[in-house]
C-alpha cells in the first residue's frame, strides 16, 4: 500500500510503519496474543515493502497462523493495484492549485531538486498535493534499493490465506488509510513534505538498519526509531496516525475478543511498539497482551 511501514521522523517514521527490508540470518519477529476463555487473537507487526530475499517467517509465526481461522489486515489489500488509483486520483491529485504555489519557494526548490534527482521531470509533481508528493519522492529510492511492495508481509500473508481459505478482514478500507494523509491540514501536509526532503537520502540505509531491529524483535529499537521520534518532532502527525488509530484498533479487538475461536491479526510494527502501542490500549480496556515464546 502506500505506505508504507519506510521513513525516519514525520515522513521516515510515518512510512516506517509502513516499509522495510533487508534482515539477519535468524529472523525472530516480536508475537503476542491476547485470549479469554475460549479465544486466542495474535497479533504481528509487519512491513509493507520488503526486499524479495528478506528472511522473516519463524516458527512461532507459522504456528500461529497456520492455528488461526481467520486473517485480520490493518487495510484492505486489494487483488489489483491498479485499483488504489481513482482514490489516489481523487485525495491526492489537485489540477487547480499547483503545489508550486502551496509550498515555499525553498522547499518547491528542494522538491524539483529532489524529482529530477529521482529521474522524474520537474513538473511531474506540481499536480500532486503535498502528502501524495511526499509519499511518491520517499518511495522510489526504496524501490531503485531493491524494495519491492510486491514482497510485502501482507502481500505474501494474504496469498498464504486465501490458499488455505481462511477469511480475510481489515480494520480500515483503503479509502480510510488514504484520507489520514488527504484530510491533514495544510500545515501537515507540508510538514510531512518538508521532513520527507530532509530525509529522503538516508531513506534506504536506514530501513536496512529498522529491519534489522523488526526481524530480531528489538522492540526497544523499534520503539526509538519508528515512534520516539514523530512522537517528539511531530505530535500531531503522531496522534493521528498512530494513538488514535491503536485506540480504535483496540476498540475492534476487544469486540472480536468477544467471539470465540483464534484469530491472526498484521498491523504495520510501529503499532506495536512505544507507550502509546496497540497493546497499551488493550490494556486499558482490560485486555492483557502477552508475548509469544
Amino acid at each position: 500500500m502506500i505506505l508504507l511501514n519506510a521513513m525516519r521522523r514525520g515522513a521516515l517514521a510515518l512510512l516506517a510503519l509502513l516499509a522495510l527490508g533487508g534482515g539477519p540470518a535468524l529472523a525472530e519477529p516480536s508475537l503476542w496474543a491476547i485470549k479469554d476463555r475460549d479465544s486466542t487473537i495474535y497479533l504481528f507487526g509487519t512491513v509493507h515493502v520488503l526486499k524479495p530475499q528478506t528472511q522473516w517467517r519463524s516458527a512461532k509465526v507459522a504456528r500461529a497462523f497456520d492455528a488461526a481461522g481467520d486473517v485480520v489486515m490493518e487495510i484492505e489489500q486489494p487483488d489489483n493495484p491498479a485499483a488504489m488509483q481513482p482514490l489516489m486520483l481523487k485525495y491526492g491529485i489537485d489540477r487547480v492549485t499547483p503545489l508550486s504555489t502551496r509550498l515555499s519557494p525553498d522547499s518547491y526548490r528542494r522538491l524539483q531538486a529532489a524529482a529530477q534527482g529521482l529521474g522524474f521531470p520537474p513538473q511531474a509533481l506540481d499536480a500532486m498535493r503535498p502528502w501524495l508528493a511526499a509519499l511518491t519522492v520517499s518511495l522510489t529510492p526504496l524501490v531503485r534499493a531493491g524494495y519491492d511492495p510486491e514482497s510485502g508481509v501482507e502481500k505474501l500473508l494474504t496469498a498464504q490465506a486465501k490458499a488455505a481459505g481462511k477469511p480475510i478482514s481489515a480494520f480500515e478500507t483503503a479509502e480510510q488509510q488514504i484520507r489520514f494523509f488527504a484530510d491533514m491540514t495544510p500545515d501537515q501536509e507540508r510538514e510531512l513534505l518538508d521532513s520527507t526532503l530532509s530525509d529522503i537520502d538516508e531513506g534506504p540505509a536506514k530501513i536496512d538498519a529498522l529491519v534489522e531491529a523488526w526481524a530480531a524483535g528489538d522492540q526497544g529499537e523499534l520503539k526509538r526509531q519508528m515512534v520516539d521520534e514523530m512522537r517528539g518532532d511531530y505530535p500531531d502527525l503522531y496522534r493521528l496516525l498512530l494513538v488514535d488509530r491503536n485506540r480504535d484498533w483496540a476498540g475492534q479487538l476487544k469486540a472480536k475478543l468477544a467471539g470465540s475461536g483464534v484469530s491472526f491479526v498484521a498491523v504495520g510494527a510501529g503499532h506495536l511498539a512505544g507507550p502509546d502501542s496497540l497493546q497499551v490500549q488493550l490494556a486499558r480496556l482490560g485486555i492483557k497482551a502477552e508475548a509469544v515464546n
